[in-house]
């Protein structure tokens, strides 16, 4: 009897936590799925919002302008209207990657201090400051710092990979990690310098320091999550040259493409990606990259609306499976205290190479060409992938 009431008991306690779970998931998705939609908003209406303030005369985006324009003459661009809010799209997007580089491991490490839900609720409050900023933006530079508080915010995705973990980390976060994370220059040497972070130096100070061959693990994943979005952002980012170049996409046009690559990336992330068993991811990044080279060689030489849809088409596939994958194997390591630090480093890195990636992209498609350009690059992504043949995946550390 008393052995049947402990199974009820247990089989209780098992479906409360269940419900827990689902439950924090619907939230973090909902978080997500509304800044998601924040951040594309800005996408479609940015032409207008260059516009209205060249109108205006604002003199803090004329000043900006004109960095523009030397940068579009060095690289030899055409001065045209449809390019230059590209390009300048791609210097407010650098800015944000920059601060998101900055904020993310230092959120990582605060949420593994004074606990996910409190951090988590600072950068929600952050983004909340910044769309309130825009709205009510009439100058450039208030645009922009809204941009600014956005990015530095940004950290609330890092944070919803390390809260998606955490359910499958029974233990709880150490609280009394404070004086050796947050205190001390090394402290901050860690979390912000680049050297540092391709390192994860952060995760080695103190008692849960990872294995030798863990630690390797995880310098690899950082490297070739780098490598990866530093090609990726370029290549998308000259991608709107390339259709307003090569094919005279038109806004509206352009927006159709892009809405094609989201429905499709989504159908196959809801399909595909989350069928991808555990352990298997590994091997579900190294085939997506694989499938990305031939995308991004379709792309580039692409004669017509037709190669170019099937190019879009693999394109969308390999980017549905690439970085969910990754985010799910770095999350399987360090204990539960280090779960916001790993994701935050990882994300910083990403950061890097989104504000990297899309400035030499740029130079590299008008001073050789979109061929040239899109071939180099799609062939380097070979480094990530022989990268990854020296990882094996490991279970998650509890």
């Amino acid at each position: 009897m008393a052995l049947q009431e402990r199974e009820i008991s247990s089989s209780s306690t098992n479906d409360k936590q269940e419900q827990n779970c689902s439950r924090v998931i619907t939230i973090v998705f909902l978080a997500l799925f509304i800044d998601l939609l924040g951040f594309a908003l800005i996408l479609p209406l940015f032409p207008s919002i260059l516009d209205y303030y060249s109108q205006t005369e604002d003199g803090f985006y004329l000043s900006l302008q004109h960095g523009v324009d030397w940068f579009a003459a060095m690289v030899g661009m055409p001065p045209e209207r449809k390019y230059n809010s590209v390009l300048f799209g791609g210097l407010i997007g650098s800015i944000f990657s920059i601060l998101q580089f900055f904020s993310s491991p230092l959120t990582g490490a605060l949420s593994d201090c004074l606990g996910r839900r409190p951090v988590i609720l600072m950068t929600v409050m952050g983004l909340i400051t910044s769309y309130a900023l825009w709205a009510a933006s009439r100058t450039f530079g208030i645009f922009l710092l809204s941009r600014i508080i956005g990015g530095i915010s940004k950290g609330n995705v890092s944070l919803s990979t390390a809260i998606i973990a955490d359910l499958h980390s029974p233990k709880a976060r150490s609280k009394g990690m404070v004086s050796s994370v947050m205190s001390g220059f090394q402290a901050a040497v860690d979390l912000l310098s680049p050297l540092a972070l391709f390192q994860f130096s952060a995760v080695t100070r103190g008692k849960e320091s990872p294995s030798d061959k863990n630690l390797q693990n995880l310098k690899i994943l950082g490297l070739v999550y780098f490598l990866y979005l530093f090609l990726f952002s370029g290549l998308e980012y000259t991608l709107s040259f390339l259709t307003h170049q090569r094919f005279q996409f038109s806004s509206m046009q352009q927006g159709k493409m892009f809405f094609f690559i989201g429905i499709t990336m989504a159908v196959i992330q809801g399909g595909y990606a989350r069928r991808i068993k555990p352990g298997n991811e590994i091997r579900a990044v190294k085939k997506a990259i694989m499938v990305l080279i031939p995308a991004f060689l379709l792309i580039g030489w692409a004669a017509n609306v037709t190669v170019l849809s099937v190019g879009l088409l693999l394109y969308s596939f390999a980017a549905a499976i690439v970085i969910p994958c990754l985010s799910a194997v770095v999350s399987g390591y360090g204990s539960a205290g280090q779960k916001g630090r790993i994701m935050g480093i990882l994300r910083s890195l990403g950061a890097l190479a989104r504000a990297l990636g899309p400035i030499l992209s740029a130079t590299v498609y008008w001073l050789a060409g979109a061929e040239i350009c899109f071939s180099v690059c799609g062939v380097l992504f070979l480094i990530p992938f022989l990268l990854l043949g020296s990882v094996r995946q490991q279970p998650k550390e509890e």
